[in-house]
């Protein structure tokens, strides 16, 4: 059987039939079988649009040898008598608790919040009545975060090829289309993902994990370096291990464990707003056209280098998709976005942030604690300017200009906008950085000025992060482990859940 890797520019509504007949007259074979490797949307030409594909192609009629196969995550099994403790249902913390339960271990996950089914409900009723739920919000529940998000695939983390390769085809088995294993910008929609991260605690349960549903991290007790109990608001838990992957936004926990003795120090990190335009806005700008068959909907990724050096730039863009209210407590309001698989909502939203350097930015060495703090306060400054969860909004031309304009347009946003000199919320530093950032975006994109700037987005990134090896375990601990988000060394699906099954794989080897 031979083998032949080929590129191809194919039109954007290409057909299966089509890359067959492509594929047979460019080789000149009939009898063959292929799969692509990866596909891209190239868009630098509005007059020719199209998508780059890689294909590989066997048949008998072709020379050469099949390509090497790729190195697998190799996960031992034996039965242990370990017990491991995970916080937190994310990716990091489940993908932990199943390669261990995978090896032979005894493992429980922690969640602090409720199942999908339920979070689902509650965060529903937040959006219609306003009453914010502990138990079932954008923030804490099934699968974390990222569950109620656009899904996004991709990450710049270098060396986690197994773990990424693993990650994929679990999310597969639990339903996740296929093309995510190809794709340059894969992502799973909110809608797909409320039913994969279902699936995949089946699969987990069914070979003996168990999860605890609202059920909290009170404290840990430890002795010379070792842990051996976690204090919930149920019971105590002895385990032999314990990973934290709480997220990043359990600033409880993250003070819970600095008392413990865990050592933290501040990162950079960003924060800004949420801009929203209609998709045909992005679209027509992007392509020339407010639609392209074969393709969903316009992105953009834009970055701008400020005058006083701090980066601004656009992050997690959600085409076709809405902004949320993200709180992850009653007295905070901050906002982030979401999309569904199709991608076919009428707007189109993305963070607008500027890269913080919290000492510089505060003038003054500070603790792991006081970025915590004052971080919570300007969520509750948020708060208190709209009594509630309305979500602080005026014009990008505005927040340019420092001029509000007294309008109330529609959006995406469930729970109201309240027109606001939204410069004057965010500190001086960061307002600043954003109006220039935003003047760059505008000569980049055709109508960006004309969408709207709205809420706080603070929560891209942990503001801190915990001192550790590489494989998670904590400076001065020999059993404790933070990964994913919450640790700061992570970020997003795939190299949080990659973060996790780093330290997993450290347990087993150490047992």
């Amino acid at each position: 059987m031979g083998y032949k890797e080929i590129s191809l520019k194919l039109p954007t509504d290409f057909t299966d039939e089509q890359l067959k007949q492509i594929i047979k007259k460019k080789l000149h074979i009939n009898d063959f079988s292929y799969q692509i490797i990866n596909k891209s949307l190239d868009a630098r030409k509005k007059s020719f649009i199209h998508w780059l594909v890689r294909v590989f192609v066997l048949s008998d009629e072709l020379k050469g040898e099949n390509p090497e196969t790729p190195v697998l995550l190799e996960i031992p099994y034996k039965k242990r008598n370990k017990k491991v403790i995970i916080v937190g249902s994310g990716p990091a913390g489940f993908f932990s608790a199943y390669v261990l339960q995978k090896a032979g271990f005894n493992t429980t996950i922690i969640e602090r919040g409720c199942d999908v089914n339920k979070r689902d409900a509650g965060i529903k009723k937040f959006e219609q009545t306003g009453i914010f739920d502990p138990k079932n919000n954008y923030a804490f529940g099934e699968g974390g975060a990222g569950t109620f998000s656009d899904g996004k695939l991709t990450s710049r983390s270098k060396h986690i090829s197994k773990e990424k390769q693993f990650i994929l085809e679990s999310y597969i088995k639990a339903g996740a289309p296929k093309e995510i294993a190809y794709l340059a910008h894969p992502h799973l929609g909110s809608d797909n993902l409320k039913v994969i991260v279902k699936n995949l605690r089946n699969i987990y349960t069914n070979i003996g994990g168990k999860i605890l549903f609202e059920t909290t991290l009170r404290d840990l007790k430890s002795k010379n370096g070792k842990t051996n109990q976690a204090e919930l608001n149920t019971d105590s838990i002895e385990a032999d291990y314990f990973i934290i992957s709480s997220g990043h936004s359990a600033y409880e926990t993250y003070r819970m464990l600095i008392n413990h003795g865990v050592n933290f120090r501040p990162k950079n990190f960003a924060i800004g707003s949420r801009i929203e335009h209609h998709q045909e806005t992005i679209n027509t700008a992007q392509w020339g056209k407010k639609q392209l068959p074969g393709v969903k909907a316009a992105e953009y990724r834009l970055t701008s280098q400020t005058d006083n050096n701090i980066p601004v730039y656009t992050f997690c863009m959600c085409p076709g998709g809405v902004i949320v209210p993200a709180t992850a407590y009653e007295n905070t309001n901050i906002v982030n976005g979401m999309s569904m698989y199709k991608r076919n909502g009428e707007y189109a939203n993305s963070a607008c942030v500027a890269g913080v350097n919290p000492e510089k930015l505060l003038g003054k060495q500070i603790s792991a604690l006081e970025v915590l703090d004052w971080l919570e306060k300007l969520e509750q400054n948020f708060y208190e300017f709209s009594k509630g969860y309305s979500a602080p909004f005026c014009n990008i031309n505005a927040f340019i200009n420092k001029k509000e304009l007294n309008v109330n347009p529609n959006t995406s946003y469930p729970l109201g906008l309240k027109s606001a000199p939204l410069w004057e919320l965010l500190p001086e530093a960061i307002s600043n950085s954003i109006r220039k950032g935003l003047q760059d975006f505008a000569r980049k994109i055709k109508g960006f000025e004309t969408g709207n700037i709205m809420g706080l987005e603070s929560k891209t990134s942990a503001p801190i992060q915990v001192l550790r090896n590489k494989s998670g375990l904590c400076e001065g601990f020999e059993n404790l482990y933070i990964v994913g988000e919450g640790s700061g060394y992570a970020g997003g699906i795939i190299s949080s859940g990659a973060d996790g099954i780093k330290a997993a794989m450290d347990i087993i080897e150490r047992n």
